[in-house]
């Protein structure tokens, strides 16, 4: 038997990345909405903890470019300003146009298809409630699963590290629909061109399916 250096034990998550997320989690929503501050004395009484580990995790949330510092007056939420917008769907849209022809190249297209129908059918079971929370995450989970299904654990990573301001994004925009109809034929049209092998053209959808997002973000 070849030896080799001893694996180390697995670590639980400690006690700074599960404050991450939770706030993570608390900005995605919109209880700590863009711009607003969060202050550690508050926070550290509200979760139960000691303000050690819940500084590890703001600042953890800082590198993500979720919290912004302010010279003497703290640490806020990162705002959806124009800029801010503007560059989260730029590297957004790289990423899932990259899935999608990354899933063309490989003939996926098909079995992308028919996985895709999944949080398709979440979304039109949502649909009477264009602004709620259920069709944002069907909708969420839709572009997850389709950066996913390319194969790319870089691509996915990429991605994963958008999640929250395109959680944000898509919490922002509630409010901008008078119906799903729209926000679901996107999404159907996207789903037929991966089905049909036509990448190209699921690309074009994507693309201005995002240009969609962009406006109602922009307009709201």
């Amino acid at each position: 038997m070849v030896s080799r250096p001893a694996l180390p034990p697995v670590a639980q998550e400690s006690t700074p990345a599960l404050i991450a997320r939770v706030l993570r989690e608390a900005i995605a929503d919109g209880r700590f909405p863009p711009g607003s501050q969060l202050v550690e004395q508050e926070l550290a009484r509200e979760l139960g903890v000691s303000r050690g580990p819940l500084r590890e995790a703001m600042q953890r949330l800082t590198q993500e470019g979720l919290l912004v510092g302010r010279r003497n007056r703290g640490l806020f939420v990162m705002e959806l300003t124009e800029d801010a917008v503007r560059d989260m769907y730029l590297a957004r849209e790289a990423v899932e146009c990259a899935a999608v022809r990354r899933i063309g190249a490989t003939g996926a297209g098909p079995r992308a298809a028919e996985a895709l129908a999944v949080p398709l059918a979440r979304m039109r079971a949502a649909a009477p409630d264009p602004n709620g929370r259920e069709i944002s995450e069907a909708d969420l989970h839709f572009h997850e699963l389709l950066v996913e299904l390319s194969g790319s654990p870089r691509l996915l990573n990429m991605h994963g590290t958008l999640l929250t301001q395109i959680r944000m994004s898509l919490t922002g925009m509630q409010g901008t629909y008078g119906s799903a109809d729209a926000r679901i034929r996107e999404h159907v049209e996207i789903v037929e061109a991966l089905g049909a092998q036509d990448a190209d053209r699921a690309e074009t959808l994507l693309r201005a399916h995002m240009q969609d997002g962009l406006e109602r973000l922009l307009d709201r």
